[in-house]
């Protein structure tokens, strides 16, 4: 995706990221890399000789295109722009790298003489993400779970069945209903301290609640 912004965005992302300065002159398709930008890519220092080529060829095949479309527009009109996109490194390593820069200066051409900027390795900021993401996924799951575990301890101890007997009657319910079984569960577990746990009183709520065609509510809940 590339927007309009500076490189001062790309840099605030904190310590876990590693940024390197890069310059482009656009007449002589001349490139020049700091020595983090090399290191970004996989190369000791002046290892080899930055081309458009070369950079082309380290990017990830579903985001070549797209990369070729942001240097070809930020060539062009010169404005700041940043495209964060994936590279394969010179050790076949995937990183994900955020490119941003401006045009300075003007050509005969009329567009910019040159473009500078940043590449900023996010690799690991984009991991932490993903990490945080998948465990705020995970405990989600696990207290789902858990609300349907408990719900299937009330629904066997009542209709004296097992485990497995009593999630089928849960899942029977929740498919008549058309809701997740969490949603039952939920109504069910928190029905019970209103039901003070009185085994006639929930034998009740529950034939009411997993009739075929009732369908729970927030006020089940």
């Amino acid at each position: 995706m590339t927007q309009t912004t500076g490189p001062e965005h790309a840099l605030a992302l904190g310590t876990r990221t590693r940024a390197g300065a890069y310059r482009l002159d656009l007449a002589t398709q001349h490139w020049w890399w700091s020595d983090e930008v090399y290191a970004i890519h996989g190369f000791a220092p002046h290892e080899v000789v930055p081309t458009t080529e070369l950079l082309l060829a380290h990017k990830h095949p579903e985001d070549r295109d797209r990369t070729v479309a942001a240097l070809d527009e930020a060539s062009r009109t010169g404005a700041a722009f940043a495209c964060v996109h994936r590279i394969v490194d010179a050790r076949g390593r995937e990183r994900v790298v955020s490119v941003v820069g401006e045009g300075r200066g003007s050509s005969a051409y009329g567009g910019p003489a040159e473009l500078v900027g940043y590449f900023v390795d996010v690799t690991d900021v984009v991991a932490d993400r993903a990490q945080a993401a998948a465990t705020v996924s995970i405990a989600a799951a696990a207290q789902s779970r858990s609300v349907i575990d408990q719900a299937v301890g009330v629904v066997a101890f009542v209709e004296e069945v097992d485990a497995g007997a009593a999630f089928l009657v849960l899942r029977a319910a929740s498919n008549d209903a058309n809701v997740p079984i969490r949603v039952l569960a939920r109504a069910i577990v928190g029905a019970l301290p209103t039901l003070r746990h009185d085994p006639g009183r929930v034998r009740h709520f529950l034939d009411g609640l997993l009739a075929p065609g009732h369908r729970p509510t927030t006020a089940d809940a």
